[in-house]
């Protein structure tokens, strides 16, 4: 049988690479200097390329089951999410941080049931979007819904306790976007900060607002999240 995957990478190299060699060549010679790190779930139905427009040298991807961040404190052990956090905003120096979450997610749905018993660090890892579950028993789709969602706000949240992050968050120097992608619409809702729900892209003014709201100019406090809805 042919080697499909073989044949894939030659039509690459000879039908795709040449378009964008000279863009490879550069990004080699000068270095990677990525705007975006994109943390999403790793479904295969979510592209980020293909959602953002964005081409070589735009996006620094993470990826993992629910597209979840891990605490600051290391107390879910070592995590390459949480080294590439890092080393997007102190080596690379990016402009804006996107959690995207999306419809019919797997991880979300197994917040609700039993995962299969030799999945051992696959149930350690769910616990990361716990506090995103609502109380019910045998969620709807609306219920699935508000859980994907919800778990996206709490990953930007946990994003903040990331000293790098919130320095340069309150430095305006790094702004962090809310995303729930609707698979089967094709449309990516972003958070709103000041109504605190999400907006779909063709109606918002802007691509997220982060999870955190400007103190008053005289109240000398951090600012500080909303509740999550």
């Amino acid at each position: 049988m042919p080697d499909e995957f073989l044949t894939r990478l030659r039509r690459f190299h000879t039908d795709s690479f040449p378009a964008y060699q000279t863009t490879f060549e550069n990004l080699v010679h000068d270095g990677q200097r990525p705007s975006t790190l994109f943390i999403g779930c790793s479904d295969s139905r979510v592209l980020p390329y293909l959602l953002t427009g964005a081409g070589p040298g735009e996006l620094f991807l993470v990826r993992n089951v629910g597209g979840f961040v891990p605490p600051f404190d290391g107390s879910s052990g070592y995590h390459g999410t949480a080294a590439a956090i890092e080393y997007a905003t102190l080596n690379l120096g990016v402009q804006r941080i996107v959690v995207c979450g999306h419809s019919h997610c797997g991880a979300i749905r197994g917040l609700y049931g039993e995962t299969c018993e030799e999945a051992h660090h696959l149930k350690a890892w769910l616990n990361l979007g716990r506090d995103a579950m609502l109380p019910v028993a045998e969620p709807s789709p609306e219920a699935l819904r508000r859980t994907e969602q919800r778990a996206v706000i709490l990953q930007l949240e946990r994003l903040m306790d990331y000293p790098m992050v919130r320095r340069r968050v309150e430095e305006r120097r790094l702004t962090l976007h809310g995303w729930h992608y609707v698979i089967e619409d094709g449309q990516v809702d972003v958070f709103d900060v000041q109504s605190g729900h999400f907006i779909p892209a063709s109606k918002s003014l802007h691509s997220g607002t982060g999870p955190y709201v400007d103190p008053p100019a005289d109240a000398g406090e951090q600012a500080v999240a909303p509740q999550v809805p």
